[in-house]
């Protein structure tokens, strides 16, 4: 499902999760992404086969999954047993499955993770996760897509780092940093979209490239309203909502 949004209704007696959904939209509208709202309820197959996850990686484990028990529904040959999405990445292939590049989608939609809840985690949060895909795409591409949305949200002061890591899904992977006063916080997981993946969404990966990056926009909302602690998101309380 495709949603567009006025990019000046970003304001007035909304919790502060909608509001900064809107306020991303919006800024990849500029940019001239599309938004795509990912599926809560998936299948193993979106979530982890087509992302390059081998199949006795952890994170299909019950540790960090919400498994559906229920009996294997006739797609199950091909796409697996049905669980809540883990990730919005899961719609990457789901995208390139029905359109040709180049093409731009950001996939907005809430996940969830099988683990114990504090002050800066939840089992349920949102993630955001733009795609880009063209011709010789590169991480200049990606750090100049990041520096632009980030200098949006925080301000033009705002700077970002790029550190090794690894994804499945991309290679090569970046962690990447956002300054927030005097200190780094990490808020972004990126890369440049692993040739297993492009060929999952019928994508020829030696014709074409991609970006793809991930942020949890709670993390976001904590930063930009100075939360500290994640669960006033979600405990239904008008008092803190009202504030917004």
């Amino acid at each position: 499902m495709v949603e567009k949004l006025d990019s000046k209704d970003t304001k007035g007696h909304l919790h502060p999760v909608t509001q900064t959904i809107r306020e991303i939209y919006s800024l990849f509208y500029e940019l001239g992404f599309e938004v795509v709202v990912g599926p809560e309820l998936e299948y193993e197959y979106y979530n982890f086969d087509v992302l390059n996850f081998p199949t006795d990686h952890p994170a299909r484990d019950m540790q960090d999954t919400f498994w559906i028990k229920e009996a294997l529904r006739k797609e199950g040959k091909k796409y697996g047993r049905r669980l809540l999405a883990t990730q919005t990445s899961a719609g990457q292939v789901r995208y390139m499955e029905t359109h040709k590049p180049p093409m731009r989608t950001v996939v907005v939609g809430k996940v969830f993770r099988n683990e114990a809840t504090d002050a800066s985690h939840e089992a349920q949060f949102y993630q955001v996760e733009p795609l880009y895909v063209d011709k010789k795409v590169s991480l200049a591409h990606l750090k100049g897509v990041l520096e632009y949305i980030f200098k949006k949200l925080f301000g033009e002061k705002s700077e970002i780092r790029f550190r090794p890591s690894f994804f499945p899904f991309t290679e090569p992977s970046v962690e990447v940093d956002v300054k927030w006063g005097d200190r780094w916080l990490e808020v972004v997981g990126a890369g440049l979209v692993h040739p297993n993946v492009l060929r999952a969404g019928n994508v020829n990966p030696d014709e074409f490239q991609g970006f793809a990056f991930a942020f949890g926009l709670d993390r976001i909302v904590m930063l930009k309203h100075g939360i500290d602690d994640i669960r006033r998101l979600y405990d239904g309380d008008l008092r803190f909502v009202n504030q917004f």
